[in-house]
């Protein structure tokens, strides 16, 4: 870990780089400086193994931790970390440790950063940043109370190409944009019917449950099918469908929770164990103050059982604005038509953004330079209560009106119950509680 004194040589040199873009450039380019954060992967899954390679050459990583033994053990080999563990709280008492990576099942990602934020550690926590909307909120508290980093993983928000995209669009390109229309389509596998059975003898099951409600073990809903499952994940809307709808909520320039929100969907192809919908069309509204052309609306469509896209992307945004629109997928594709209807020839922003390297060189950036990251959790949080309001309305079967500064689903007490979950009879240690 970084000595006091040298952290705060270390944030100050950070703090009096140049403001200019270029010198932005420069620096968020550059390979971090020595002394180089300690990191930490809590969840060593097949996400941490990509992130892990994005900190490579920028951190100092000290620790892997799973509770399934196996996957700890391999991603401490890849990542050379000195030491592995299945117990959150061992790294958490780590005073060495100044970051932690939370790539863990859905239902661990806010009690785990919310623990971290708690013990002093910057966090870097992947999407969606909460299981439900109230663990988002109590994380958005929790690292403001703390005073750390706490980076969302929708790394759109750090890719060059997406941010200057949304730059045209701020530049007015297509005028002032109305409406944003996102997908996530492709085709995922059948999980099956299952029933319990064991753990694998590598897994620490209790540890893994955690927080959650206990279930038995199945196989079809332990490593990524738990994505499926309402105990443990958000389905695709929440998988997936997080970068479509972060990024069709930043082009849209809108901020807080939508005024209203109606989601239909629900299982059209699989005949499986999946509680979640494989397909849903999600419509959301943001009022402005009220007069013409400041209302705003964001449409979300998934299938996860088709093969046939929009141009040919499983993924994209397109945004409709007054003088034409803009299409943009992370797939590298970006299109612009003007207000009659004819393609924009090459498409560039009149003031280029410059973005890190990657989303994780940004966030260790960002603990050097005393500074909210890219997606900074605030950010993270909106996005994600998008998810979580649209499968309450596909699981209610009601469309929601919101009070965005309260938080809450207007005159409808079942569905604001589901804003929050219930937990594991007896208590657990890892669940998050509001503070003050």
């Amino acid at each position: 870990m970084m000595s006091n004194t040298t952290r705060r040589d270390f944030i100050k040199a950070g703090a009096t780089m140049g403001l200019t873009a270029s010198a932005y450039r420069r620096v968020a380019r550059a390979t971090i400086s020595a002394p180089q954060p300690v990191v930490a992967f809590v969840g060593c899954g097949g996400r941490s193994k990509g992130l892990s390679r994005g900190f490579t050459g920028d951190a100092d990583v000290a620790w892997t931790c799973d509770p399934d033994e196996e996957r700890a053990s391999a991603l401490q080999e890849q990542s050379e970390a000195r030491q592995s563990t299945s117990d959150l709280r061992r790294v958490l008492d780590d005073k060495s440790v100044d970051a932690v990576v939370v790539a863990t099942p859905d239902h661990w990602h806010a009690p785990a950063a919310i623990m971290a934020c708690d013990a002093g550690k910057h966090v870097y926590v992947e999407k969606p940043c909460s299981h439900n909307l109230r663990e988002g909120r109590l994380l958005v508290e929790a690292a403001r109370r703390n005073k750390v980093v706490v980076q969302h993983g929708t790394q759109s928000r750090s890719s060059e190409y997406i941010a200057n995209a949304i730059q045209m669009l701020r530049e007015g390109m297509i005028g002032e944009v109305l409406m944003a229309k996102g997908w996530n389509i492709q085709r995922r596998n059948n999980i099956g019917h299952a029933a319990p059975s064991n753990p694998p003898a590598s897994v620490d099951y209790d540890t893994w449950v955690g927080p959650a409600e206990m279930m038995p073990f199945q196989s079809n809903r332990f490593h990524y099918n738990w994505h499926w499952w309402h105990n443990f994940g958000t389905g695709d809307i929440g998988n997936d469908g997080a970068h479509e709808m972060d990024m069709a909520r930043w082009g849209l320039g809108v901020e807080g929770l939508p005024s209203s929100v109606m989601a239909v969907g629900g299982k059209y192809y699989f005949d499986d164990n999946q509680q979640f919908p494989d397909t849903a069309t999600c419509a959301f509204e943001w009022p402005g103050d009220g007069t013409v052309g400041r209302r705003k609306q964001l449409i979300f469509e998934m299938r996860i059982w088709s093969k046939n896209y929009p141009y040919n992307c499983d993924t994209g945004v397109e945004f409709y604005g007054t003088k034409g629109m803009l299409f943009v997928s992370k797939r590298g594709k970006l299109q612009v038509w003007d207000d009659s209807n004819h393609p924009v020839s090459d498409p560039k922003p009149q003031n280029p953004v410059f973005t890190p390297r990657n989303h994780q060189v940004d966030f260790l950036q960002a603990i050097v330079d005393n500074r909210k990251p890219t997606a900074d959790i605030a950010i993270g949080h909106d996005s994600a209560a998008l998810i979580h309001l649209a499968n309450i309305s596909v699981r209610s079967g009601r469309s929601l009106q919101i009070d965005p500064g309260q938080e809450t689903i207007v005159n409808d007490n079942a569905s604001n119950k589901m804003l929050t979950r219930y937990y594991r009879d007896g208590g657990h240690w890892s669940v998050p509680a509001a503070t003050g």
